[in-house]
Parts: structure tokens; sequence; C-alpha cells
């Protein structure tokens, strides 16, 4: 199966608008630039960064900005509920990404040009360059005011914003949480709608784990059926990818930009889950139904459509959505046997990842690094930097006329070591003495420099790879901390530091003229 961009399908995917609420205003986003949307994550706290930076969160394995999209629009601050969600969108630049956060994500919209107003009288209270115009659906809704991404993002994070935003479509997840915000004391059933074939089926919610787009990459397997597509590889985990339509006798189609695929998990006898992927031509919405609407398959049907659970009617039964059995369909003896493959190549690229780690572990290509707390976020420094680790004495003497943002003298074995509080360094709040805080001792453009931290977690070895670029945040934090360990498995984003860009040129001639 070969991809082709059908001129109508992308123009329909085009004209879709994903619809949020921040305070009391209605926003919305091109569909296009939607790569996820997603609960607030763990996010690891960035200094010297704007305020509006929640902090870096790691998805699916990549080093994600989380930025409060009230603070950019200069919205009331409130704290963040369970209807908050991150809407993660293509910025244009070469970061790629941010997770903006909203109050609320109400749902995609489908709207025609002739909606949209684009004049330069638009009435808003935000400036018009944030702007790309405003939708008008009429029949008493409110305006959907449409936010341009970049320029949004661009007034604090200018680093990350090119001039021109890219049509490059990514090939990132679309998780079904964009649908699904309501709360979850809700007893109705819902389910996942899409079309195969100019018909309408559905997964239960709670069997569908995310709606992803289909990768570049798709991994053949040799001698199976037709409708093994092949394998994909998500969140460290190989899945088979099933085509419906084959799988359920329909003619086959080319893939296009609106095939998604839907990512179904069953829970085995013994507790263990079980997933797989299936093509799917397009993705309706999230339907919220009560049991009512539910009917069970007609008698005569049920032979020979055993994957159909019930019948969804709809609009007074001019809409009939066909519910799938998940555990039916992953009974298709097909599909078992994909997914015993599938387990097979996952353990051979297990078995060969540890021999790897083994030979990186005694080659030159490996880096330690001294990671050390504060504010109980991770940072480090390479461990060629560190020339000791101390403890901080019970006295530390002031020099006079030293600069205000040394903390300190300390005599160490004879040579007077300038001692310097992080936390000062990255405008945090100072923390109370403690017996797990310890001096770094690092050299400093010949200059050695004591810096004071909350305490010293361990020294890491990892291969050089595993250090890559920060998102560029701002200028400042780019220089002293462009580089971050994103240990995918752990879920850990550690800030690596680069020494050298610790103290200004000013800094390191005022230690030089007071301190020495």
């Amino acid at each position: 199966m070969t991809k082709s961009i059908q001129t109508d399908e992308f123009e329909a995917s085009n004209n879709q608008y994903v619809t949020f609420q921040v305070a009391d205003e209605i926003f919305s986003f091109p569909m296009l630039r939607v790569l996820e949307i997603i609960r607030i994550p763990t996010t690891v706290a960035v200094p010297l960064t704007p305020p509006t930076l929640i902090g870096l969160a790691n998805l699916r394995g990549g080093v994600l900005p989380i930025i409060d999209l009230r603070k950019l629009l200069e919205f009331p601050t409130e704290d963040f509920n369970e209807s908050s969600r991150v809407v993660v969108v293509d910025t244009g630049s070469a970061s790629g990404k941010v997770g903006l956060v909203v109050d609320r994500v109400l749902q995609v919209k489908s709207v025609d040009k002739s909606q949209i107003d684009t004049s330069s009288n638009i009435q808003s209270n935000l400036d018009e360059k944030v702007l790309d115009g405003v939708i008008k659906m009429g029949d008493g809704e409110p305006v959907i005011q449409l936010l341009n991404v970049a320029e949004v993002v661009k007034n604090d994070f200018q680093t990350m914003v090119q001039e021109h935003i890219s049509d490059a479509q990514s090939s990132a997840s679309l998780s079904v949480e964009q649908y699904n915000e309501d709360d979850e004391d809700d007893t109705s059933n819902q389910l996942v709608s899409f079309m195969l074939d100019e018909q309408e089926y559905a997964f239960d919610l709670m069997d569908v784990e995310e709606i992803v787009r289909i990768p570049d990459n798709i991994a053949s397997m040799p001698k199976t059926d037709a409708h093994v597509v092949g394998l994909i590889e998500l969140r460290n985990r190989l899945l088979p990818l099933i085509s419906l339509r084959t799988l359920f006798g329909l003619a086959e189609a080319q893939l296009c930009e609106n095939n998604r695929i839907v990512i179904v998990s069953i829970t085995l006898a013994n507790g263990q889950r079980e997933f797989a992927g299936f093509i799917v031509d397009q993705v309706r919405e999230v339907l919220r139904v009560n049991e009512d609407l539910l009917q069970a398959v007609p008698s005569i049907l049920q032979n020979t459509e055993e994957d159909i659970d019930k019948i969804c009617r709809l609009d007074k039964g001019k809409r009939l959505v066909s519910v799938l059995n998940s555990e039916n369909v992953f009974g298709h003896q097909e599909l078992r046997d994909a997914m015993t493959d599938s387990r097979v190549q996952e353990n051979q690229m297990q078995d060969h990842d540890e021999s790897q780690d083994f030979v990186d572990e005694d080659d030159d290509g490996t880096a330690q690094l001294v990671v050390f707390m504060l504010c109980e976020q991770e940072y480090a420094v390479s461990i060629d930097n560190v020339q000791e680790i101390t403890r901080i004495p019970d006295k530390m003497d002031r020099v006079p006329k030293t600069p205000k943002f040394i903390e300190g003298v300390v005599n160490l074995r004879g040579t007077v070591l300038p001692v310097i509080d992080m936390r000062t360094r990255f405008e945090l709040d100072k923390m109370d003495a403690s017996e797990r805080q310890r001096i770094i001792v690092l050299t400093i453009a010949g200059i050695t420099t004591g810096f004071i931290v909350d305490s010293v977690a361990q020294v890491l070895r990892l291969p050089r790879e595993q250090i890559e670029a920060s998102p560029n945040l701002s200028e400042e934090q780019t220089r002293v901390m462009g580089k971050v360990v994103n240990l995918k498995d752990e879920k850990r984003i550690i800030q690596v530091l680069e020494p050298d860009q610790l103290l200004s040129t000013k800094e390191i001639n005022a230690i030089e003229n007071k301190v020495a």
C-alpha cells in the first residue's frame, strides 16, 4: 500500500479547526497545526526562561516545552484542573513543537472558507498580530478567534520561532484525549467512531489507547496475510499494523492524509495486555451515547458479523454506527500470528540493544556526568569540568567589597575559593542550610570556583548520543544549559550545564580582582 494525497481529502482536513477555551474566550488552531492533545504531564522547571514556560516534559521520548497560554495571552492566571489540556502544536520552528496549556478543549469543527473573517477591523482584546481572523459559525454561536501559532509564542520565545511557518505535516500522534474532556464520573457509553469504505464503525473508548497518523516508516513483515501491513514502533513497543478494510473484506484504497491508526488494546485472562494498530479511512469523533441507543446485532447477522458487537442508532435511525468487539477482532488467527511475529522481533531488538549497550560501556563513545539537585530538579555537568565535591564548611568568610553574587570564600587546602550559590545564579529561591548541600568545584576560564547545590545525586555514565540539544527557550538558557539528557525509559530529563557559561566575563573579572 502506498501513500497518496487526494486534493479534496486534503482540503477537508485543511478546513478543520480544533477549538478550545481560555478564560471566557473561545479560540482555535488549524487541525493541521495540532499534533496531539494530552493531559498536563509532569514537567521539569527551566531557569533563565520567561515565566510563561511551565517546564519541559518527556513526550513519546522527545523533550517538549510546556507553555501557559493564559499567561501568553495576558489573562488572569488560575490553577489547572481536570479540564485543563495541553495542545501540542507545530510552531514552524527548528524546535518543531510546543505544548500550550488551555482551560478546556471543546471540539473539532469543519469550517467553510466563507465563515472565516480576516478583515483588519476584527474586534478583539488581543494584539491583532496574534490573530489570523475569526470564525463566524452563525446560529447564535460565539465567534471563534483563530490564533496564529507562531505569533502567539513569538514574544516570549523568539529563538524558537522562524519568520515563516512551514506547511510540512507531522507524523506525530493525535491523542483521543482531545475529545475526552468530560468528567470521569459520567456513566454514558463513549465510542471512538471512524469511517471505513463510507461506513461508520466504532471501538469502545476504553479499548482505545490513542490515535496516530500514518508514520513514514513501516517495517514489512514477510509471509503475512494481505491485511497485515507491517510493524510500527510506538513508545518503545512494536505493534502489528492491520488494515481494517482488508480484514473486513472491503475494497483496498490508497493511503492519504486522512488515514489514521487507531491503537487498540485488550486485557488477556492472565492480566497481560496486547496492543495492535488498525488503519481506518478517517477518525470522525468520540460519541457519548446512552445505553438505549445501543442495540444488539440482528440475529440474522450474528454468524457473519461476529466482529460487530452492537449497533448504535443516531439521528432517529438515520445514522447507524457498527460498534466493534475488540476481543473478537483480536481473535482473528491472522492477527494472532502477526502479534506473535511482532513479539519475536521486539525480543530480537531488545537482545541487540542490550548487546550494543554492553559494547558502548567499553568504547570511547560514553560520557560521565555529575548529577545534582536544585529545587527538586536534576542538573548535570561533565565530570571533566569537576575538580572536586566538598561539604560546606561551618563558617564561610565574607570578603568586603566582593560582588553580591559571591556567598563567601573558603580556604580549600591553602587556596582561597570563591563560592556562589547555584540557586542565586539561576534566580531561584534560596534554601535553608542542609547537611545534604555540597560545593561542586569547577574551573571556569582558568578560575577555580565553587557552586553550592542542594545535593549531589550520582555520577551518570551514558552513551554520548543520549545528550541532545535542548529546545531554544531563551538566549541565556540556550547558552548556559543548551543540552539535556533524555532518559526515556525512566522518564527523566536532566539539564546539562556548560560551566564556561555560568559566569559572565564581567563576573569573572570581578572574582579575579577581588578574591585572587
